[in-house]
């Protein structure tokens, strides 16, 4: 990456950086994190206190805006953070911890901890069903890794398995870790995830023989007789989207455990999003980051014992 690209001066300082955090969390002024209030809060002046600390007169907290954050309590200067946030959204494939420790001169333990933190802000909360007026959803699965524990076998069952959904008219992508690649387990998540509307295009397989009662339309193609297009339908976007996927977590990542795989995807998903193609540089792709920060506080310890 270009040395210019840490030139803006919340990449250098500390306090830059704070200021910056503030415009982005707080463009109408200050919030309480603790009732909520946005009257009668003031900044505390003097010496004898951190920069960037306000008082609120409603609930009588004191906060910064790195509380009820990714960012809260940590030791690390937050220009530090912000150098990780933006060399983790724009690398196309993702970074490494290894990566990232020798690039930003923390240890690798200090690294890999910040990567989940970024990645948990990354996750986005409940959002509309994809397809509404129409629109067209491919859907399909994927296999990535072993499941620690588990023997080698040729069913695919050691394997993690990974459900994506791709609106091709917003380009956006939600993926989700899964159990099993069945009809139980996917026909829920498509119910929740995609407009009645929709047209949903997926391969042959017998798990989407019943779409049709679901959604508007469903068109399939079938990969076994070597077809992957028939006019417009075909599953070929988010094939790309899984190609990328895959030679991030192969190619960067190299292993990832099953009880973190929901933030990787989160991180795919994010990215891709959020890609240049759809207008979205760099630097306003880690702005965008930064505001899914809130809400989202991750320890040590609940980012080992966590499962998805």
């Amino acid at each position: 990456m270009s040395k210019s690209k840490f030139d803006a001066p919340h990449f250098n300082d500390a306090e830059a950086a704070r200021q910056h955090l503030e415009a982005i969390r707080w463009p109408s002024g200050p919030t309480c994190p603790h009732c909520g209030s946005v009257e009668r809060i003031h900044k505390v002046a003097g010496k004898k206190h951190r920069d960037g600390l306000y008082a609120c007169r409603e609930c009588n907290g004191h906060f910064t805006v790195t509380v009820g954050t990714v960012f809260e309590r940590s030791k690390i200067a937050l220009h530090v953070w912000f150098r990780a946030v933006y060399l983790l959204c724009s690398s196309k494939k993702g970074m490494s911890s290894h990566q990232l420790h020798r690039t930003l001169g923390v240890t690798y333990k200090t690294a890999w901890f910040m990567t989940h933190r970024i990645r948990e802000a990354l996750r986005n909360g409940s959002l509309a069903p994809m397809g509404g007026l129409g629109g067209v959803i491919e859907v399909d699965e994927t296999y990535i890794g072993r499941k620690t524990g588990v023997a080698v076998v040729r069913t695919g069952t050691d394997k993690m398995k990974v459900l994506s959904l791709i609106n091709r008219d917003t380009g956006e992508a939600r993926s989700f870790k899964i159990e099993n690649v069945d009809r139980e387990t996917i026909m829920p998540i498509l119910r929740a995830n995609i407009h009645r509307e929709a047209a949903v295009v997926t391969d042959e397989s017998r798990i989407y023989w019943t779409l049709p009662q679901h959604f508007s339309e469903h068109h399939s193609v079938n990969h076994d007789a070597k077809e992957y297009a028939r006019g417009w339908v075909s599953t070929n976007t988010i094939e790309g989207f899984f190609s990328i996927f895959k030679r991030g977590m192969k190619g960067v990542y190299q292993h990832c455990s099953e009880q973190h795989l929901h933030r990787y995807l989160a991180e795919f998903d994010f990215r891709y999003n959020n890609r240049a193609k759809l207008g979205v540089n760099d630097s306003v792709r880690a702005d965008r980051a930064l505001k899914g920060i809130e809400g989202k506080r991750l320890t040590y310890r609940r980012s080992n014992r966590l499962t998805a």
